[in-house]
């Protein structure tokens, strides 16, 4: 899990560089959408980005930005790859997964994809540009990044939820002296397949701190007791 909270961590460092050159990327596209002779279609895809590059691009710094946007998108579905070998998965993080996997498939189809707010990078377009050219190429990265930050979030929680002493299902186990080690490897394995969103509250609810129980009220006086 350290793992892929770092190289998420340098995706989104070099995601904020190429933010920081929207206006480059637009350019870039624009240039060589018209070499393509291709200036009607608007740019819907990763592997329509990587054509233009590789077949349409005779500029030194539209070949680097372009080349900057599709080895972000590479570099992001290698990691939802690895994402899927370091947690067991539930309804949730298996939903996020599929999420960012469909929108980094090359050939998925971008054009209605628009980030919202806090994003902004719709917004620095024109109104042309946002509805019929942009719009979608420029939201893939920031919604797959939230995508995945939600995943390692909710990772996070049930990995909390799992290694907690108070969790109920550790109360329920075999002592160790009586259950084989392999034994315990395959329970453990199998309560973290097994495990539901419903179990938090059982979790919460068993790990709350009692609170203090107050004395009847008396009234002011000397008493036996």
């Amino acid at each position: 899990m350290n793992e892929v909270v770092e190289t998420l961590r340098k995706i989104e460092e070099k995601y904020k560089l190429f933010q920081q050159q929207q206006f480059t990327f637009i350019r870039a596209l624009e240039r060589t959408r018209e070499e393509a002779h291709d200036m009607m279609r608007p740019v819907s895809s990763i592997v329509q980005v990587q054509c233009y590059k590789d077949n349409h691009c005779y500029n030194a710094t539209d070949r680097r930005i372009l080349n900057m946007f599709v080895s972000l998108c590479n570099e992001l579905r290698c990691l939802s790859q690895k994402m899927e070998t370091v947690h067991a998965g539930d309804s949730v993080t298996n939903g996020l997964l599929e999420k960012c996997k469909l929108l980094l498939n090359d050939s998925n189809d971008l054009t209605a994809l628009r980030a919202t707010y806090p994003h902004g990078v719709v917004n620095l377009l024109s109104l042309e540009e946002a509805q019929h050219r942009y719009g979608g190429v420029v939201s893939l990265l920031p919604i797959v990044l939230d995508s995945m930050r939600d995943w390692v979030t909710h990772s996070n929680l049930k990995v909390l939820y799992i290694v907690s002493p108070g969790c109920a299902r550790c109360k329920e186990e075999t002592p160790t002296s009586q259950t084989a080690p392999e034994a315990l490897t395959s329970n453990s394995n199998e309560n973290t397949v097994k495990l539901q969103d419903k179990d938090f509250k059982k979790f919460l609810a068993a790990n709350q701190r009692p609170q203090k129980k107050k004395a009847p009220w008396r009234p002011p006086g000397k008493h036996p007791y």
